[in-house]
């Protein structure tokens, strides 16, 4: 596993990753956070109660510090990384399977564009079947939004995240933040490093994965010059469609809650802390089976960002996978007799524990979540 080094100009510094000689330090000043401290001891001693978990945290501060004077570069991270999603996977998943990506050329770079159900897993299992198997990883694009977390943003620039900018306000601000996205992520995949972001901004809370044309009209933005067509503009990335699929959703009660208020009140206010509760369920939370297909890299006539999307949609939704939990959803939705058969019984309890925890009225925006991947697959085929 290689890390390409970007030469960013001073305009990137605010966005860009951090880089192999700054890892080490990054590590090692979250230590003073507190936040950061008691986040890792939530990893490190789940079953622990929160006033004795507390007792570990000078200990813990301890090893981080041990483990950051070790680092010497991004590598050295992603490796350290790859033995705890091993483990993570084992104990929080019944595996994840990869196909597609056999027939990419591991020493080229890719522009991958994927749905989006997990904050954080999304982009860390990609790079995880990436790096599996000899390819470079891509750097991440994240919503700067992350910043109200505190260390969360720094623990994902450690990881060669880079910052895209949310709730801007004023058209000029505005296009001055798409343009300079847009130019960063050109200038990385002109040095030859992968970059990876979400077909749409923000998760999908209901299971309908769509991809924002305006986001494609986004990544044009650098090329203008070069590339005026959409196809004139394919010709410069190599862009992939990549399809994650999750058996189980540990966000599904937290998304139903949200899509409930959202119908009843006309909008869901985000509340504080949100986003990491989000990343920490998810990332503890049981999955099932996991799986990612990467698509061939699109090649063809679109007249438009409109267009390409729609092909777009048609990759990733097509390469899903309709788990029996999709198909059982879909069909308590349907008023008929299902039972949730050819999932493990940690799978099957997993998914009505989430189920019962839901108040009643919550229940049917769960089930459409994993209802409408079906639904989707159906729309979306050739009549």
């Amino acid at each position: 596993m290689k890390s390409v080094v970007v030469d960013v100009v001073e305009a990137f510094d605010d966005i860009r990753p951090y880089r192999d000689d700054e890892v080490g330090p990054a590590i090692a000043r979250l230590c003073n956070d507190r936040a950061f401290i008691a986040f890792a001891g939530r990893f490190a001693a789940p079953r622990l109660p929160r006033r004795i978990r507390a007792l570990t945290y000078p200990a813990l501060r301890v090893l981080v510090r041990r483990t950051a004077a070790r680092l010497r570069s991004v590598d050295d991270l992603q490796r350290l990384m790859s033995g705890y999603l091993k483990t993570l996977l084992q104990h929080t998943s019944d595996g994840m399977t990869v196909s597609g990506l056999d027939d990419l050329d591991s020493t080229s770079p890719y522009l991958f564009i994927s749905n989006h159900r997990d904050i954080a897993l999304d982009p860390t299992l990609l790079n995880y079947a990436l790096w599996l198997e000899g390819h470079a990883t891509t750097q991440v694009a994240i919503g700067d939004n992350l910043l109200g977390t505190g260390f969360l943003s720094q623990l994902m620039r450690v990881n060669k995240a880079f910052l895209v900018a949310r709730d801007v306000s004023g058209a000029k601000a505005q296009l001055k933040a798409m343009r300079q996205t847009s130019t960063y992520m050109r200038k990385t995949l002109e040095a030859g490093e992968s970059v990876w972001i979400a077909q749409r901004e923000g998760r999908s809370k209901d299971g309908m994965d769509r991809t924002e044309p305006a986001l494609l009209k986004m990544l044009q933005l650098a090329y203008r010059n070069d590339a005026r067509a959409v196809t004139d503009w394919l010709r410069h990335v190599r862009l992939v469609p990549v399809s994650i699929t999750y058996e189980i959703d540990p966000c599904a009660p937290s998304k139903a809650r949200e899509l409930y208020f959202t119908a009843k009140d006309g909008g869901y206010r985000k509340q504080p802390g949100d986003d990491i509760e989000s990343i920490e369920t998810g990332v503890r939370g049981f999955k099932g089976r996991i799986h990612l297909h990467f698509s061939a890299p699109i090649d063809g006539d679109f007249g438009n960002a409109d267009e390409l999307a729609r092909h777009l949609d048609g990759e990733i939704v097509s390469n899903l996978v309709a788990y029996p939990t999709h198909s059982y959803a879909r069909a308590r939705l349907n008023g008929s007799e299902a039972d949730l058969t050819d999932t493990s019984l940690r799978g099957r309890q997993a998914f009505f524990d989430d189920l019962n925890t839901c108040p009643p009225e919550h229940a049917p925006y769960f089930l459409r979540q994993y209802a409408n991947l079906v639904e989707n697959q159906l729309a979306i085929r050739p009549a």
